[in-house]
């Protein structure tokens, strides 16, 4: 068998500024992600670690460090990381970014979460056991994008079920979580200049665009038509429609909460 990249490449050429990535099926009979990079590709399993080792028999580095933390815990004493420890946690945690922006081009937006939450729980635990806050610093930096990236899954998996409200509302959140981010850390005049939160902006701009108006919205649409028209008795009867339209929400509104407190 020859063992040239070349052969098995050439009829998937790389695209400079394309995220290409597709599924096969491994000679192991199981699905793998391929990704295209400019010399050639990298191949990720699909749940565990990326690479399919299992580092001091863990399904992850991080896995290994968080039982022996949790030992150390146990015994009340104190788990800190080497400088080469977080070395390592940082390259296993670039793996699962590769397959998580892999399985984002492929509509995964399950696996998507799943991967960019184990990866917020890679800076959680550096945070809390890095011997310094420069080795902590070294990860957290890459927080915005992660949470930014798992707020792409969650929007996207509720606009494949065209509920444009609940896009909208997890954008929103994770917006506040990276907004948040700077504030706590004392750069809030950063949040101004975060790409993540100018994504997240333009991408709300455009969901609203592309909402569908509610039948009220439609309703005080016509009436504002109707009142520039001069037609002051079709406005009046659909002021009348609105008012009873909102009377209505307000009544389910209180069912609901009643109900919830039975």
């Amino acid at each position: 068998m020859s063992l040239d990249l070349n052969d098995l490449l050439r009829d998937w050429p790389h695209e400079p500024g394309q995220i290409k990535v597709r599924r096969i099926l491994g000679t192991d009979g199981k699905e793998k992600i391929q990704l295209r990079i400019d010399l050639g590709l990298i191949q990720m399993e699909t749940a565990g670690r990326p690479d399919g080792e299992r580092p001091n028999g863990c399904e992850s580095l991080l896995a290994y460090h968080m039982g022996m933390a949790r030992d150390k815990e146990a015994a009340r004493e104190q788990y800190l990381l080497a400088p080469e420890d977080v070395s390592e946690l940082q390259q296993e945690g670039i793996q699962y970014y590769h397959r998580y922006i892999s399985l984002f081009q492929l509509n995964d937006f399950p696996g998507v979460i799943r991967d960019t939450q184990r990866n917020i729980e890679l800076f959680n635990f550096v945070n809390q056991h890095a011997g310094t806050e420069d080795f902590a610093n070294s990860l957290e930096q890459f927080r915005p994008y992660v949470l930014m990236m798992n707020t792409r899954a969650r929007a996207s998996i509720e606009l494949e079920r065209a509920d444009f409200a609940a896009a909208l509302r997890q954008i929103e959140r994770g917006r506040e979580k990276i907004a948040e981010l700077f504030t706590n850390t004392e750069t809030g005049e950063l949040a101004e200049r975060s790409p993540e939160i100018a994504f997240l902006d333009e991408w709300m701009e455009e969901i609203r665009a592309r909402q569908p108006m509610t039948k009220l919205e439609k309703m005080q649409k016509e009436m504002e038509m109707a009142i520039a028209n001069e037609a002051y008795e079709r406005a009046a009867e659909l002021r009348d429609a609105i008012r009873a339209q909102i009377a209505k929400k307000k009544e389910r509104a209180a069912e609901l909460r009643a109900r919830r407190q039975e």
